[in-house]
């Protein structure tokens, strides 16, 4: 019996090397590893949250579709961060692909390696922001609150700007 697909949606983001390029090549990678992108939100370029010394992001969310379980798509998008150069040695510092998972279906799992929902996607504009333009009435399962009214009651005072509309294919 083939595996349920699940809908999930994953933020990306970059901010070092050629940033559009990196997003777009971590879109791909996803294709070929069983994680198929639907909807995808524009660009946005945000100011960076945490370590604020380094260069500005551009991120964006993608819909998927995939049949992989939770841990194995963490599993995925970690070996897409580091077959684009991702190295972890400052917290919230520069990268060149982020990959992380907002959402799976209406699951709810917290595991030493893996919470979802995403525990900050609340208190970030520069998610919410990308995932209210393509999602904006999913509903967060844990607050029972769409994606727009969570992005109407974000605190973060961060910038977050167009940076360029998603275009049909």
């Amino acid at each position: 019996m083939p595996a349920k697909t699940q809908i999930a949606y994953l933020s990306l983001g970059s901010n070092m090397g050629d940033r559009v390029a990196n997003l777009d090549s971590g879109l791909r990678a996803l294709g070929q590893s069983g994680v198929h992108p639907g909807r995808v939100s524009s660009l946005f370029e945000t100011e960076p949250v945490g370590f604020r010394d380094q260069p500005w992001f551009l991120n964006r969310v993608v819909e998927v579709q995939t049949a992989l379980p939770p841990e194995a798509l963490l599993k995925c998008c970690l070996e897409i961060e580091i077959g684009h150069g991702r190295i972890r040695d400052v917290k919230n510092g520069p990268r060149t692909l982020d990959l992380d998972i907002l959402l799976y279906g209406d699951v709810i799992l917290s595991s030493p390696y893996l919470t979802i929902p995403h525990p900050r996607m609340t208190d970030r504009k520069f998610v919410l922001e990308p995932l209210a333009e393509i999602a904006p009435e999913v509903y967060h399962p844990l607050l029972k609150k769409s994606i727009r009214s969570l992005l109407a009651q974000c605190p973060d005072p961060s910038a977050v700007h167009l940076y360029a509309a998603q275009k049909d294919v």
